[in-house]
């Protein structure tokens, strides 16, 4: 390194906030600092602007009912579909022949859907649904990796009005079956199979494993053939191939169908403290509007640009930011179905000038891997057609923050952290790019409109510099509106009542706690209840205890989250073997395949360690934050509560020996 390389790496090390640059200033969607001002004077109507995005059938005439809160309602009385504001109307307006989707399999394979081809294939999907017997408000599952044929189907849900429940294709059997069951879903699209590192993956026995664990008739299930001759298939009598299907409907038109806004668009199964999945429901005209409007806001989302969202559509990420907010606004996002490191290291970096890319927006996760893997990866690309970064899924590290600013964006590109949830439907916290001062490690100031605030026990906001309870105060046009059938439980997990002098609020709890600084930024510090964030997946440790607990040979477990440099957090298990039943490598094993069974490979355990005892305290309540600072090598603190603490100490010297 030259002493040049030198001082600018030691400068960018101490650098402690950063502007964004002045040419991306000048091209922004947003750079009026007044915004902020404005959203906060003219609160609900301001939103307004995030509805002005789409195109309404008839236009609403409430902004924000509140009469029932928590259970708000916006644009009341409007009427849209989905389907049409993300395809339709691009269409109308001259964009047929602008690429929509842009599609790269693992094994090199592309595809690209123009807007008009998109079109034509949803209508093709959506005449499919219907002639087979898929009605409005009737709940679709949709079971399936990273191929086109995913937003296809949700698109041709949206259109005929049909929710669709999209199940990430790495979960087990067991979890399709549970959330099948949980929706009343009586209709699945699958496919065969997928790639992963270059291996095939048979997903269609899997599917047919959940399947079986269906409590109810599921009328029809249609296959798409992603693999081809690489794994041979045969369908059961209800099951159809998905190209034959769409081919007896290619060419055939179907009507947008009228939703109102506060009709459902889909359910996300989200991992719940009790151990139960909850079904967040999110409808068709706050969701959709505010996932334009941050689109439009926060990721600068041009219908010219190249757009790449590195997730995958199985979680929220990639329902708000590859598939609805960007083809809202009309512009090019990337679906990519492999992972970052196949066939080598500079995969991602390949594609990304392959296709002009103009925004990447990944998860700390995988840039704490690129960091591991080496500079020299991104250095062998150019990457100068990106203008814009994004991070998501969890907190960022100062370091990683500035490694992907200096070796991704050139010291050009502005970087949003985002912080938001699948309840929230949208960003929440994070800095507006062509507005904001960046400081690395911290999210940023709560959106124009959202009112974020950190408060302690009692619901008052710390003073800035302190640590307390990341809290909303005031309802949003892309908020979850209930748990599937399951008011009770929405009312119990996520609104606290924290009283005050004057009166009793309703506030939203996301369970995160945070801190604030002097300028409003928000640094989000981290989960506060039972749910483990494993490389921005949000996992419960209930359900992966339930999972742990039902292996033959073992009496009691516990599973906690611990510090991992690539995943930000591992799953840690903790159990008691049964008597007669020795804790080897096959109980180990029996552990593992549990739960990969029950729940699949993202919960798969960093370490499994036996032990006589659980930490307890004198009531009986596992302790598991010494659990959590053993896994992670932090101090113990206190032990003085637990009934039996030198099991501590003999299982912290376990893990320490292993």
């Amino acid at each position: 390194m030259s002493q040049e390389e030198a001082s600018l790496e030691a400068r960018l090390e101490e650098q402690e906030a950063f502007e964004p640059p002045e040419s991306f200033v000048e091209q922004a969607n947003v750079t009026d600092p007044g915004i902020y001002d404005e959203f906060e004077e003219n609160w609900p109507e301001c939103w307004e602007q995030a509805a002005d995005l789409l195109s309404w059938e008839n236009e609403y005439d409430t902004v924000l009912d509140d009469s029932d809160e928590p259970f708000y309602e916006w644009f009341t009385g409007g009427d849209l579909n989905a389907s049409y504001n993300c395809l339709d109307r691009h269409v109308e307006d001259g964009a047929k022949n602008r690429a929509a989707i842009k599609w790269e399999g693992e094994l090199g394979e592309t595809r690209t859907y123009t807007y008009g081809d998109l079109l034509n294939e949803v209508e093709a999907f959506a005449a499919t649904l219907r002639d087979l017997g898929v009605e409005e408000d009737d709940v679709v599952t949709l079971y399936m990796p990273m191929i086109p044929e995913l937003p296809i189907a949700m698109l041709a849900c949206a259109r005929i009005g049909a929710p669709h429940a999209v199940v990430f294709a790495g979960f087990s059997a067991d979890a399709l079956a549970t959330r099948m069951n949980a929706a009343d879903s009586e209709h699945l699209v699958t496919c065969d199979g997928y790639y992963r590192r270059g291996d095939a993956l048979d997903h269609l026995s899997k599917a047919n494993e959940g399947l079986e664990g269906v409590e109810h008739d599921v009328s029809d299930v249609v296959v798409v053939d992603r693999l081809g001759d690489a794994l041979e298939h045969s369908l059961a009598d209800n099951q159809t191939d998905y190209d034959e299907l769409v081919d007896e409907h290619e060419g055939e038109s179907v009507e947008p169908v009228s939703r109102d806004a506060e009709d459902m668009l889909f359910l996300m199964y989200t991992s719940g403290t009790t151990g139960e999945p909850k079904g967040v429901k999110h409808t068709t005209g706050g969701y959709l509007a505010y996932t334009a409007w941050t689109s439009h806001a926060v990721l600068d989302v041009k219908p010219e640009d190249t757009y790449w969202c590195a997730a995958d559509i199985g979680w929220i990420t990639g329902h708000s930011y590859i598939v609805y907010g960007p083809l809202a606004l009309g512009t090019t996002t990337m679906m990519y179905e492999g992972t970052p490191d196949y066939p080598d290291k500079d995969r991602m970096w390949e594609l990304v000038e392959k296709n002009r890319v103009d925004t990447l927006y990944t998860a700390p996760t995988a840039i704490r891997a690129f960091m591991k893997w080496g500079e020299e990866y991104p250095a062998r690309h150019d990457l100068s057609s990106l203008r814009l970064l994004g991070t998501v899924g969890e907190p960022i590290n100062p370091r990683a923050w500035k490694w992907y600013y200096k070796h991704i964006g050139g010291e050009s590109c502005p970087i949003v952290d985002t912080w938001w949830q699948t309840e929230t439907g949208g960003h929440m916290i994070t800095t507006i790019p062509g507005i904001d001062t960046m400081k690395p490690g911290s999210a940023g100031p709560a959106l124009p409109g959202i009112s974020g605030k950190v408060v302690d026990a009692e619901g008052n906001e710390v003073d800035a510099g302190n640590a307390g309870y990341l809290t909303v105060d005031k309802p949003w046009p892309g908020m979850l509106r209930t748990l599937y059938q399951n008011d009770e439980r929405f009312l119990q997990e996520y609104w606290q009542e924290y009283s005050d002098q004057e009166a009793d609020e309703w506030v939203y709890f996301p369970e995160d706690g945070a801190k604030i600084d002097d300028d409003g930024f928000i640094t989000v510090l981290g989960r506060v209840d039972d749910v483990i964030n494993v490389s921005g997946h949000r996992l419960g440790t209930m359900e992966i205890e339930s999972a742990v607990v039902g292996v033959e040979g073992v009496a009691e477990a516990a599973v906690v989250g611990g510090d991992h440099d690539v995943k930000g957090e591992a799953v840690y298990v903790y159990a008691i073997p049964e008597d007669g039943h020795e804790p080897d490598d096959d109980l180990e094993e029996g552990v593992v395949e549990g739960i990969l069974d029950s729940i699949g490979p993202i919960a798969k355990p960093e370490d499994v360690i036996f032990t006589p005892e659980l930490p307890k305290t004198r009531s009986g309540k596992i302790m598991r934050r010494l659990l959590e600072n053993i896994a992670s090598g932090n101090e113990l603190g206190n032990t003085s509560t637990l009934r039996n603490p030198e099991v501590v100490d003999d299982i912290a010297e376990q893990v320490e020996s292993e």
